[in-house]
């Protein structure tokens, strides 16, 4: 009878030691066993609990003797089971964290599931969240697609848990993360220094190049030593290039670049090869009011005055010139430390006996051009002598 009781008392203080667990209870497990169909949590009660396939998080990757949240769905069923949920824990703790995220201003992870209307949706333990296009990062996103799958770094910029809407910002975080970066790179800058860089966008006036945090302009003049009239005539978005830091406005925060090369500036010397009264031959390349700009060879224009265009009486350059004539005339004046060439047709008149090329249109080549006078000779034989 002693003996009895002495059992009897046991097994009671092992069921008072067990805690009693409840529906909708959120507790903490760990994980016994991992099947394909239902998972065995140990909940320091007296019957492990069970986690059904329907019950699993999306894409969570479960381990033997991993730590989880999980809500109780069923205390007892027909079998004496304890049916649990991670999915249900995992979702309700996700909405606590989220609040304390935006509440906080903390940064949180969430992956990429899929592009929705206007933008990405999103997962932070098995809340579905939004990621507008626009908020995707600070640069325009073209293709929504290629952030499918990836884990990102974001801003929680709005929630609103009644609604069960969430809203995310990656830009908020790339904005941060360069501004830090920018003032990083511009104290290490030296104004003369090589640097490389990606070509990020292109504009009429130039193309930006991110130099791993800043961005930097390079003025359409700086692109190259020949005239260009579009940045892409040198250069693509994403291309590796080298540039030449030739100004930092570290109060502005604006860096000025060059690619064309310095150590191959066409002016250098240019004063030693050309002099005044030389004769040289050139490409109209731009007509202005007051006259038309020449190039000689790439990286060194001059100017042809109006009044140096032509011994006769003209109103404007295009009664003479067009864009595209290659032209002769004489060096007045050369001017290397300001990089300025003055030029004269009108003096080089006498000397010119071709005078001014037109500009090269298309012409079409036939067989009298080939054969000559014997492709005309040979249709004025007879047929039986051809």
């Amino acid at each position: 009878m002693d003996e009895q009781n002495t059992m009897a008392d046991f097994m009671e203080e092992i069921e008072k030691s067990m805690k009693r667990v409840y529906k909708d209870d959120v507790l903490k497990g760990t994980i016994i066993t991992v099947g394909d169909e239902e998972i065995l949590v140990n909940i320091g009660y007296t019957s492990d609990g069970i986690i059904t396939k329907e019950e699993m998080a999306e894409d969570y990757n479960y381990m033997e003797g991993d730590e989880i949240s999980v809500l109780v769905l069923n205390s007892h069923d027909n079998d004496g089971n304890v049916i649990l949920s991670h999915k249900k824990a995992e979702e309700i703790g996700g909405w606590d964290e989220l609040r304390e995220a935006y509440d906080q201003k903390k940064k949180i992870n969430v992956k990429v599931t899929e592009v929705i209307k206007g933008g990405v949706s999103a997962v932070y333990r098995n809340v579905r969240c939004f990621i507008p296009g626009s908020l995707l990062s600070y640069r325009y996103v073209e293709d929504m697609n290629a952030y499918v799958g990836k884990s990102l770094e974001v801003a929680v910029e709005d929630f609103d848990i009644e609604n069960k809407r969430v809203v995310l910002s990656r830009k908020a975080v790339e904005t941060v993360e360069r501004q830090t970066k920018k003032k990083e790179i511009m104290n290490q800058l030296q104004e003369g220094e090589m640097r490389q860089g990606v070509v990020t966008k292109l504009m009429k006036f130039g193309a930006f190049v991110d130099l791993g945090g800043v961005e930097g302009l390079i003025y359409l003049d700086d692109l190259a030593w020949h005239r260009v009239n579009d940045p892409s005539e040198v250069v693509s978005e994403g291309d590796n290039v080298t540039v030449y830091v030739a100004n930092i406005d570290k109060k502005n925060g604006k860096i000025s670049l060059v690619l064309k090369k310095v150590d191959e500036d066409p002016w250098k010397g240019a004063a030693d090869y050309y002099k005044i009264d030389d004769l040289v031959e050139g490409t109209v390349v731009r007509l202005l009011d007051f006259g038309a700009f020449v190039e000689i060879e790439a990286g060194i224009e001059g100017l042809i005055h109006l009044s140096e265009i032509s011994s006769e009486r003209i109103r404007k350059p295009s009664d003479k010139l067009k864009v595209g004539n290659r032209i002769q005339a004489i060096i007045l004046n050369i001017d290397e430390k300001n990089r300025k060439l003055s030029l004269s047709m009108k003096d080089a008149e006498g000397l010119v006996s071709e005078g001014i090329e037109p500009v090269q249109e298309e012409q079409v080549t036939t067989l009298g051009d080939l054969f000559g006078d014997k492709f005309k000779d040979f249709f004025k034989k007879p047929e039986t002598e051809r």
